[in-house]
């Protein structure tokens, strides 16, 4: 395996500039369902390569798309398939930093087995040296990779440690920085403190691994979930109860040595995700930079206004560009609902 130098004025923007990353790597099993979203029926495509075809087409015209730049969006997480490709005639990870100077990320897992001791790790990677290799070369600067945790099952939870321990080792030894991902699912109808008590558990025998192993944190990024009620909870926590007991997890938990958390939506609607984000930043300041790393939730204005229609391009980009000045506003504790109703310019 080769390894390379960090970009020193990446690292810098990922630990200071107050944007986000936009996560634009579903694949696989996911990707009928993200063209499904577009408005893109099953029948349109009539194999994986025109299926390919069309979702690169898709995340183009979001990359390009006049509101996606830098000034808000400090990383973009990509689809193996997409970094191998070209956008404007530039291999894309260089066309992000070069013409958007966003951060290239590349997701390096291959999906996750099934569930086990209620947990589902992710597949075996025997190919990642390889993987990892091929993302020096295309100038990509960190990865991303995702296990999810339904039952606070204490073996279920050292395997899922273990396993990204492990990843996150060899990541970083290759010269990149991994975004780690222990998402617990917030399906089910679970009170906010019983999701308190789960993600405390992962996230204390994440960081205790770590600490016993010597990983430098520092070169390290955390993708965690909110602490939330459950999707289907009769009293469901608001905003403000959120920021309240999420900040009280991650405050026992992660070390103020991580230079950054950036929440995953799991599931949350646009503007809730938007508007938990902004309680926890007004609260602030806080040890790391607290942002976001949404892929539904900050694609899915811009997928119904594009309705898989050709004239409907810009309308969806406008749509990008408002959820993303959105997002950016909660970046800094600055958000408010009456701004959802402000005019859309990109």
């Amino acid at each position: 395996m080769t390894t390379h130098v960090l970009n020193g004025e990446q690292l810098q923007k990922m630990k200071t500039h107050p944007g986000f990353i936009a996560a634009l790597d579903q694949s696989g099993g996911s990707t009928p369902h993200a063209l499904a979203l577009y408005g893109i029926k099953k029948q349109s495509w009539a194999d994986d390569a025109e299926m390919f075809d069309l979702v690169h087409q898709m995340r183009t015209r979001i990359i390009t798309s006049p509101g996606f730049t830098g000034e808000r969006i400090i990383g973009a997480i990509l689809f193996e398939d997409t970094m191998d490709r070209e956008i404007e005639e530039q291999p894309t990870a260089d066309y992000l930093w070069k013409v958007k100077r966003v951060v290239p990320f590349l997701k390096v897992d291959k999906g996750l087995q099934d569930e086990k001791d209620g947990v589902q790790v992710m597949k075996p990677m025997p190919a990642l040296a390889a993987l990892l290799d091929k993302a020096n070369s295309k100038h990509i600067f960190g990865t991303k990779m995702r296990s999810f945790i339904k039952q606070a099952n204490p073996s279920g939870i050292e395997s899922i440690v273990n396993q990204q321990f492990e990843l996150a080792q060899q990541i970083i030894a290759a010269g990149l920085v991994p975004i780690v991902e222990p998402e617990v699912l917030q399906d089910g109808t679970h009170t906010i403190e019983r999701s308190f008590h789960v993600t405390s558990r992962v996230l204390d025998a994440v960081y205790t691994e770590l600490f016993d192993q010597r990983v430098d944190v520092f070169g390290t990024l955390l993708k965690p979930n909110m602490v939330l009620s459950g999707y289907g909870a009769a009293d469901r926590a608001g905003h403000d109860e959120i920021a309240r007991w999420t900040l009280e997890c991650f405050y026992k938990h992660v070390p103020a040595a991580v230079p950054g958390i950036v929440f995953l939506s799991g599931g949350q609607s646009d503007e809730d995700a938007t508007a938990n984000l902004n309680a926890m930043n007004a609260n602030g300041p806080h040890p790391w930079q607290l942002s976001f790393s949404y892929g539904r939730a900050l694609q899915a204005p811009a997928l119904r206004a594009w309705g898989g229609k050709e004239e409907n391009v810009e309308a969806g980009q406008h749509a990008y560009y408002h959820r993303a000045k959105m997002n950016s506003a909660a970046r800094t504790g600055s958000y408010a609902p009456e701004m959802e109703r402000e005019a859309v310019t990109a």
